[in-house]
């Protein structure tokens, strides 16, 4: 059998194909055979120099700084409100023939729809990037929840109903592990379309943010700084939701999927 080690060195090489691969390609075209001018896709050595520039003048970690603070206030309002809504909805049916229709009428419209109003009341700045980019992952969450509380299997309300448990412990010890993965899996999809939300948020609505840095230096046609921008937010929304995916393990080592070896 396998070390756990060795399975662990295998699964980081099998993520990493993929990318090495892409990132030699990249170089062969702009670096080795000069295919692409370096204004229309910079090379990978000059977004390196770049990168590095960025950060020894501070300015690329103060725009990560912006976007993450905004990010952490938009998901954490949306799980505050959107777990306890999704799941009084989902175990609920009263409360969410009440809330269903507003919810339904206000889902399809895109977060950046509501960018004017954003705006209007709340400013050019922090509140109405997190007011943007709350709803983006507000509706994930909720959504998500709502399913995890229509999964939850009905022999173990019964079980543990016929063994005494009052509502507290039914809910402590049945309701809240059988919606945790369900409430995790909308984490993970609030947080890339908040990635997604913000940028767009911050070209608009911003001083400041990795979003405002990208269109910045797309006015004065600095693409190896746009290319620096876009990889810093893929791999910081990587780093997340590994993170996530980690305490996810943690908390829920119960939680196995079905794999084709």
């Amino acid at each position: 059998m396998k070390s756990s080690a060795s399975l662990r060195a295998r699964d980081i090489g099998w993520r990493l194909v993929l990318p090495v691969l892409l990132l030699v390609v990249w170089w062969l075209v702009t670096d080795v055979l000069h295919l692409a001018h370096p204004v229309m896709l910079p090379g990978p050595s000059g977004v390196a120099r770049q990168f590095v520039q960025l950060c020894a003048s501070g300015e690329l970690l103060a725009n990560i700084w912006a976007s993450l603070l905004r990010i952490f206030y938009a998901n954490a309002a949306a799980l505050l409100i959107g777990v306890p809504l999704g799941l009084g909805m989902g175990l609920y049916a009263p409360f969410e023939r009440l809330c269903d229709g507003l919810l339904s009428l206000f889902r399809p419209i895109p977060p950046l729809a509501w960018v004017p109003l954003s705006i209007l009341w709340l400013g050019i700045g922090t509140l109405s990037v997190v007011f943007i980019t709350f709803l983006a992952a507000f509706f994930a969450i909720v959504v998500n929840s709502i399913a995890g509380a229509k999964s939850i299997d009905k022999k173990l309300v019964r079980a543990a109903e016929s063994l005494g448990a009052n509502r507290a412990r039914l809910v402590r010890k049945v309701v809240l592990p059988s919606v945790a993965p369900a409430v995790f899996t909308g984490f993970r999809v609030a947080i890339g379309v908040s990635w997604m939300s913000i940028v767009a948020a911050e070209l608009i609505a911003a001083p400041n943010g990795l979003g405002y840095m990208i269109m910045y230096y797309r006015e004065v046609m600095r693409t190896d700084a746009i290319l620096v921008g876009m990889l810093t937010i893929g791999v910081i929304g990587l780093v997340m939701d590994f993170g996530i995916r980690w305490i996810e393990q943690r908390l829920m080592p119960w939680k196995t999927g079905f794999h084709l070896e």
